[in-house]
């Protein structure tokens, strides 16, 4: 009987513990690391926009008549959303902004590419849809 509690208790302890939140595991790292998940995150959305262009282009290269479908352009406009033109080459300003957009307690829960995307768009001068994405995303990951 004692250890059928014991192993209840220890179960519902174990369940209990809440998740890790998004804004925990990006201030655990250092700025350098910061700066390398973001220069990462630019490769990665980079490259993915760049082979998806060379694979549009192999496809319909023969067709005269093909006109890039709308989907396809609004692809790359989101894509785009995620990298701050205005800041060049100095990520170290979109780490520190997003350590400033974690210190508020209604944006935790929110995912790290989905913060990179809000502060970059806010970097380029977007506020209107970067405060639309953001009320978006802290209705979606309430705490």
């Amino acid at each position: 009987m004692r250890n059928t509690i014991f192993i209840c208790f220890m179960l519902q302890f174990l369940y209990s513990q809440s998740k890790p939140l998004p804004a925990d595991f990006w201030n655990n790292y250092s700025l350098e690391e910061k700066i390398a998940f973001i220069n990462g995150a630019y490769g990665a959305i980079a490259k993915l926009k760049s082979h998806h262009k060379s694979e549009v282009k192999k496809q319909f290269m023969h067709d005269d008549n093909w006109v890039e479908p709308y989907y396809i352009e609004r692809y790359y406009s989101i894509s785009d959303e995620y990298i701050a033109q205005e800041v060049g080459y100095n990520i170290k300003i979109i780490a520190l902004h997003i350590d400033a957009f974690y210190t508020n307690s209604d944006n935790l829960s929110i995912p790290i590419m989905q913060a990179l995307r809000i502060v970059s768009l806010m970097q380029d001068g977007e506020s209107e849809a970067a405060n639309l994405r953001l009320l978006r995303a802290q209705q979606k990951f309430k705490n």
